[in-house]
Order: structure tokens, then sequence, then C-alpha cells
């Protein structure tokens, strides 16, 4: 595996361990009252990364087939206008998907605050309670893994970016399945370092713990956004480039 296709797939799958289900839930778990059980943070992250790796295994096999359809296709004028209309689209809802003013983020906490008063905690407040009881069993740690796994999923960018490059690389089935593989260890590597830093430091890496979490509870759906965006850019780009060379 060359180095054009290692560095990407790195830096794609850091991006990912700072997802909402890699490490925001690993967060609450590490910093609930009292001595964190890291039998539970483990067993989370390892359903959640087994949940990644069967989900892009069976990309990779519809990659797969959609690739050979479409070079079967050739690089027609209808695909590239679809590529265009497709990177317009995610350009757009990326744009809309957060406010970016600072008057535009204060109307949402308004509209949020005013939703939570008249339907009760919405699901992100719902499901931070239920991480940090610490009296649920173990079987409703894994579905609560695969819960919020299957929430994610809908925003997992980088990840199907991941899946493209490794669709499109020289590299056997197999092949892909093993960098696959090492990139969901990757995706849970930053949770588990963390994990070891609150065992071993105790209370004394709570502080910076929360300040983290709470960044990224702040900024996790912008950062969505920002990602969205920006591949919708880099598909309108290279539909356009094609279609002026054309």
């Amino acid at each position: 595996m060359t180095i054009e296709l290692l560095a990407p797939l790195v830096l794609l799958a850091l991006i990912d361990s700072t997802s909402f289900g890699t490490l925001l839930i690993p967060l609450w778990l590490m910093l609930v009252p009292g001595r964190p059980r890291p039998g539970r943070i483990v067993l989370f992250l390892g359903t959640v990364t087994a949940f990644y790796l069967l989900l892009g295994m069976a990309l990779l096999l519809g990659a797969s087939m959609l690739l050979d359809m479409l070079q079967e296709a050739g690089d027609s004028q209808p695909l590239k206008i679809a590529q265009l209309v497709v990177g317009i689209g995610m350009m757009a809802f990326g744009a809309c998907m957060e406010p970016w003013t600072k008057a535009g983020k204060q109307r949402r906490v308004a509209r949020r605050a005013a939703k939570s008063a008249r339907n009760g905690p919405s699901l992100f407040v719902r499901m931070r309670g239920y991480a940090t009881d610490a009296s649920s069993p173990l079987g409703a740690v894994v579905v609560f893994a695969l819960t919020a796994a299957v929430i994610e999923a809908a925003s997992m960018i980088p990840y199907l970016a991941a899946i493209g490059l490794l669709t499109a690389s020289e590299l056997s089935l197999l092949g892909r399945s093993v960098v696959l593989f090492a990139y969901c260890l990757v995706m849970i590597t930053p949770a588990l370092l963390l994990l070891v830093a609150r065992l071993v430091f105790h209370a004394s890496v709570s502080p910076v713990l929360k300040k983290l979490e709470a960044f990224l509870s702040r900024h996790a759906n912008e950062s969505v956004a920002w990602l969205i965006f920006l591949v919708g850019l880099y598909l309108a780009g290279d539909s356009l480039n094609r279609l002026v060379r054309s």
C-alpha cells in the first residue's frame, strides 16, 4: 500500500475518531461519578468497531459492483452532470445544516430550549443520561452502542470517503478488508488512550476530559456540516473540471 493511499486513510480515520460514537459517548462513560468501569467502555467501543467493520465490508462489496458498472458506462456527460448536481446539493445541505453566525447560533439554542420545554429532553440528552447510568446491564451497553452507531451512520462522510479510496485502490478484497479493520482500530484509539489516562491519573485528568467533552458537544454538528460542504465542493469542482475538458 503506497503512502498516497495510507496518508489520507489515516487522516480520515483520525477525523472519524472524534465523532459522536467513537469519542463523545466514551467520554460520557469515562466521566461518570467515581471510578469509571473500563469493561463497559471497551465493550461499547468494540461493538461500535464491529458495526463499522461489517458495514464497511458491505459497502466495499456494493461500491466495487457500482464501480464496475460506472466503468462500463464510461466517462459520459450524464455521469459528470449527475456528479455536479450531487456536489452542489451536498454544498447546499452542508451550508444550511448549521447556522454560521453568532445570531443564528443563539436562535438555534433558543429553538432547542423551547422544543425541550415543550417535548421533554432531546434524544441527545436522553442518550447522555443512559450512558452515565451505572446500573444498566452489559447487554444494554451493546444495544446502546449499536443504536449510536446506526444514528451516526447517516453522517459518516469520512468513512464513506475511505471506502471510496479503498474501492478505487488496486488492493484485493482481502487486502481492503485488512486495511478497513486497521482503519476501525485507528478510529477508537484516541478513546482508548483517554481511557488509559483516566484510569492512571484518576480524577486529575477529569477537568481536561470535561473540557474536551463540552467542546465536542458544542461543535459536533458544525464539523459534520463542514465535511459535507467540503466533499460537495470537491465533487462539484472535479465534475466541472472534467466537463470543461471534454
